[in-house]
């Protein structure tokens, strides 16, 4: 059966990005028609949305990118309803890895043209708003996500194992209270805390590597790595996949967390917030639908 789609790019988008659009319009068209929207601000994406009728929104980009898509659907009440494939062109793709998407665009492309139904996937929402597709850390991640920003043109995904040296050689940690489901599972000096509906962070580091998109549950990881050598070595068993295995590192799962205490950085889904001394995140089961094998 015959199936419409609507391509979701960035207006800003550049030649390369515009030639990959065009060659992922023609993969979707052997399963329907395709219209591409390119837009530039919540407005333009509202628009498009309120225009689906029906339609499979396929957004072309990052983890920014599905980020902001799925915000405006929840906030135009429309995340239960419409049917979402993702395109990865961003530079980390942590949603798509976490799914099991592929990272090369006409591969996910081909899976979205498939006719594989969309699956209910689990939303992460904060106390302000906010929402996060895969993943949010406060600490170290986000101030390595700072450092990666404006290395990310010239580097590509080298960008974040850069920035997390060049964070974790400054960083001196933080004082903060973490309270899952009602309990609180930490209290003092953290290196970094990581909330997880997807399992990787940073281009494919594994930080939960148990995360289920449809559990109900975010996967937590508390770090309190605090000398320099600890840290380095939670560096290195981060990078290996071992990091859950040490001493230093609490993971757990819940429903509800809040995180407290000093002023911290938050990077949900790519987007660092402005350091702010308190968040609740609580998982919305169910709350969208993503093509996803």
């Amino acid at each position: 059966m015959s199936r419409g789609f609507v391509v979701l790019a960035n207006a800003s988008a550049g030649s390369a990005d515009d030639e990959v659009i065009a060659a992922v319009a023609d993969r979707l068209r052997t399963a329907g028609t395709v219209d591409v929207a390119r837009t530039g601000s919540d407005g333009d994406v509202d628009a498009v949305l309120g225009g689906l009728d029906g339609r499979i929104l396929v957004v072309a980009g990052g983890d920014g990118s599905i980020h902001t898509a799925v915000a405006r659907l929840r906030a135009l009440d429309l995340a239960g309803s419409v049917d979402v494939g993702l395109v990865p062109l961003g530079t980390g793709n942590d949603l798509a890895r976490g799914a099991g998407i592929p990272t090369e665009a006409l591969d996910a492309a081909d899976l979205v043209a498939s006719g594989r139904e969309a699956r209910a996937t689990d939303l992460v929402v904060d106390d302000a708003g906010g929402v996060v597709v895969n993943a949010v850390h406060a600490g170290l991640g986000a101030e390595a996500a700072e450092r990666a920003a404006g290395m990310k043109d010239s580097l590509g995904p080298l960008a974040y194992p850069l920035g997390a040296l060049i964070a974790g050689v400054r960083a001196s940690g933080w004082d903060l209270e973490v309270v899952a489901d009602g309990r609180t599972v930490h209290r003092g000096p953290a290196l970094m805390v990581g909330i997880g509906n997807g399992s990787s962070i940073g281009g494919g580091t594994e930080l939960f590597p148990g995360a289920v998109l449809d559990d109900g549950l975010a996967d937590i990881v508390v770090a309190t790595a605090m000398g320099a050598a600890a840290r380095a070595a939670f560096g290195a068993a981060l990078r290996s996949g071992d990091h859950l295995d040490r001493a230093d590192t609490l993971a757990l799962r819940a429903a509800e967390v809040t995180v407290s205490g000093d002023a911290v950085r938050y990077n949900a889904d790519g987007e660092v917030s402005d350091e702010i001394d308190g968040r609740r995140y609580t998982v919305a089961p169910r709350a969208w639908r993503l093509i996803r094998p």
